[in-house]
């Protein structure tokens, strides 16, 4: 049999294996860290910065290495809640923001600043106020691009000391009071009546324009077209007159057959409703006078003519 010294002897022997093998296990553990991809580990040796810890295996030594909380590297973005900002002309508006930046130092975001996401917020709010107070109602809405290139600018330079990188900055929504926003639905809709109003009244010009043009384009291709016909007719009877006069002197008349044509010609200058005056014209007495010659020189040559009866 085992004595009572023996059995405690092994017991105690068989303890301290246990606890040496649990502090053999402890130490492993605490010597290896395994560091996730995109993030970075801060180890402090007694208390003081040693080293950063990449992604991977890492070795540390126990009780005298000490790894601080992990540090994301990845872009993170972060959305702020709606701060009132007071433009130019002293108008209170609601303007979110979210910000896209990244970690590039683990440890100056671990040792230079105590909250780098509470000291973004409160460093965007800030230059947020500067840069829109100098700007006007108008000017803050229609210059969004502008104002997120200065928010970015600042906010780089001023967190480039904490180990970050400021990427992007915009502004998600700028939210005048409700009172200015009836006002300017009011002016909107003031400003599409008068254009509507202008685009109808130059409708309307431009379509008096083209009537008057079209007219105007009428009346001459009209005025054009009468002129051809006159010209035309005017041709067409010098054409005539000149057949006839050719025709005459052609026909060599004697001065009693004109005598006859002109005399034939005068009534047709008393034709029409409108002539209640008759001009004689002095040649009227020549022509029956030569008229009268032709006859009474026919009858006299007649007679002379007229053989003398025989005795």
């Amino acid at each position: 049999m085992i004595s009572a010294d023996a059995f405690f002897g092994q017991l105690f022997v068989t303890a301290l294996l246990v606890v040496v093998g649990i502090f053999v296990i402890v130490v492993i553990l605490r010597s290896i860290r395994i560091v996730p991809q995109a993030y970075a580990g801060v180890v402090e040796r007694l208390g003081r910065y040693q080293r950063t810890l990449q992604p991977g295996l890492n070795i540390l030594i126990p009780f005298i290495d000490r790894l601080r909380p992990l540090v994301d590297m990845r872009e993170q973005v972060v959305s702020f809640p709606p701060q009132p900002v007071i433009t130019e002309d002293n108008l209170v508006v609601s303007i979110d923001t979210v910000i896209y930046f990244q970690v590039t130092d683990a440890r100056a975001a671990t040792y230079e600043i105590a909250n780098y996401l509470a000291g973004v917020e409160q460093l965007t709010v800030t230059t947020l106020r500067n840069v829109v107070g100098g700007l006007n109602l108008e000017e803050a809405l229609t210059s969004r691009d502008n104002i997120n290139g200065q928010l970015r600018v600042v906010l780089d330079e001023a967190t480039g000391k904490w180990g970050l990188r400021v990427n992007r900055v915009e502004l998600k929504a700028i939210d005048p009071p409700l009172s200015i926003q009836d006002s300017m639905e009011k002016q909107m809709r003031a400003e599409r009546d008068r254009r509507a109003v202008i685009l109808t009244s130059e409708g309307s010009k431009q379509s008096q324009i083209l009537e008057a043009e079209g007219a105007r384009q009428s009346a001459i291709l009209k005025a054009e077209g009468e002129a051809q016909a006159q010209i035309l007719k005017a041709e067409a009877e010098a054409k005539a007159i000149t057949i006839v006069f050719d025709a005459i002197h052609k026909g060599n008349p004697d001065a009693q057959l004109l005598a006859y044509e002109y005399l034939q010609t005068l009534p047709k200058l008393a034709e029409g409703d409108a002539n209640k005056l008759w001009i004689i014209p002095s040649e009227l007495t020549e022509a029956l006078k030569g008229i009268g010659q032709g006859f009474f020189g026919a009858g006299d040559g007649g007679a002379a003519a007229k053989p003398a009866p025989k005795a």
